[in-house]
């Protein structure tokens, strides 16, 4: 199942908090979201979304562009867009886009991550949530909860795919505390010998595919 460009607008506060919808194509947004659009990615995006991509692993990540971690980010219509069952959102203000998040078709390798997470999670049936970045003005507005939910029902109706996954640094402020709310933790590599790469893995669940 491939993602269309739908596009979910929250002109206000809604009376609801967020569900899942499917004849509005998706999760609504939380109440407090108004004026925020989230959509499926088209290539006129992608400017945008790489723009909110490189800023953040280059203020919050602090690594800045390693092409062998970060090559979606430069080629995300071949990551993303073109991938049957991979994809891309994003989150527009006004005519900014201030948020990005993306479902990925492959688990986490070995190395750099421990064997056994590799094995937990292969790849062609693991969706790996990635990219959920918020720019610092935007945040603290519900749009990372709101981009998972989206991109956990994508994964869902995407099929084939019996695990939800991601990985995390917890040096980023606010990161851990966000997932833990939401996932399960899997492995946090700081408990390893050596300390791992000091990043967290997580299960989330997979949510159950809309009716058609």
């Amino acid at each position: 199942m491939r993602a269309t460009a739908e596009t979910t607008r929250v002109p206000g506060a809604p009376a609801h908090t967020g569900g899942y919808d499917a004849h509005a194509g998706g999760y609504d947004a939380p109440a407090h979201t108004g004026g925020y659009e989230l959509r499926t990615a088209t290539a006129q995006d992608l400017g945008g979304a790489r723009a909110v991509m490189l800023d953040t692993v280059y203020r919050d990540l602090g690594s800045g562009y390693v092409p062998r971690w970060h090559a979606d980010i430069i080629d995300p219509e071949s990551a993303y867009l073109r991938p049957d069952r991979c994809t891309l959102l994003v989150v527009r203000h006004g005519d900014e886009i201030v948020a990005t998040g993306a479902v990925r078709d492959r688990g986490p390798a070995a190395p750099p991550n421990p064997q056994w997470v590799a094995d937990r999670f292969p790849s062609g049936t693991t969706a790996q949530l990635c990219r959920i970045y918020v720019r610092p003005e935007h945040r603290r507005h519900g749009l990372a909860r709101w981009l998972v939910r989206e991109l956990g029902a994508f994964a869902a109706e995407a099929g084939g795919y019996t695990s939800l996954y991601l990985h995390t640094d917890p040096a980023v402020p606010g990161a851990e505390p966000f997932w833990r709310s939401m996932a399960r933790e899997v492995c946090d590599e700081r408990a390893l010998p050596g300390g791992g790469q000091g990043i967290i893995h997580f299960e989330l669940p997979m949510p159950v595919p809309a009716a058609v």
